[in-house]
């Protein structure tokens, strides 16, 4: 079965693919091409749900297995800002570099160098009769001082706990590791076996 991801954002097709290097793992895009789906939910995993719904049925196949993420960064000295907002947080058409400068400005209203945040992502997993949602998470801290390129996002202001680095600093192997998504997609892996035994049969 094709895994379809219901995403078109490079930096995670890439991340998944590295987790399902077996499997034929295709963005919905490639098919369907693009396409905006409006995430209305009030969660996380309401807002995956939703995308991986919508993919699976525009695709109208029953030999698909639609993969969704959806994620963020929390900080609970902003009140949870930006939350379910994290990518578009500086407003509609916003890219990454916009969004990480008005966490940061955010930050210095407070007279905030640093603050406790976390990582959430929500992987919903959608196949014929079958619809799931597991949880990763990530802690650690944002800082005023973005450092590094790698990665994508709010990674060069977040410190994973127990790290001094940055995940825009940290080798790619090691954020791997960490990953909120990487945590999610490894609790989605047995479920997407199942789903693949299950079509088999």
């Amino acid at each position: 079965m094709q895994i379809i991801l219901a995403t078109s954002n490079k930096g995670k097709v890439k991340e998944i693919r590295a987790l399902f290097e077996k499997d034929e793992v295709v963005p919905f895009s490639e098919i369907l091409g693009p396409m905006e789906i409006e995430e209305n939910g009030g969660t996380f995993a309401e807002n995956a749900l939703i995308k991986a719904r919508t993919i699976f049925e525009e695709l109208g196949r029953d030999d698909v297995i639609v993969v969704s993420d959806d994620s963020g960064i929390t900080v609970p000295a902003l009140g949870g800002e930006p939350g379910i907002f994290s990518a578009r947080y500086a407003g509609e058409g916003a890219g990454d570099r916009d969004n990480l400068e008005k966490l940061v400005a955010k930050l210095k209203e407070k007279g905030l160098a640093e603050a406790p945040a976390y990582y959430t992502a929500a992987i919903a997993i959608v196949a014929p009769g079958a619809e799931y949602v597991v949880h990763g998470w990530m802690h650690g801290k944002v800082i005023t001082t973005p450092r590094g390129d790698g990665g994508f996002g709010y990674d060069p202001m977040f410190v994973p706990e127990g790290f001094d680095k940055t995940l825009g600093e940290l080798k790619p192997e090691v954020k791997k590791e960490l990953s909120h998504r990487s945590k999610a997609l490894k609790l989605a892996q047995p479920i997407i076996e199942m789903l693949k035994k299950r079509a088999v049969r």
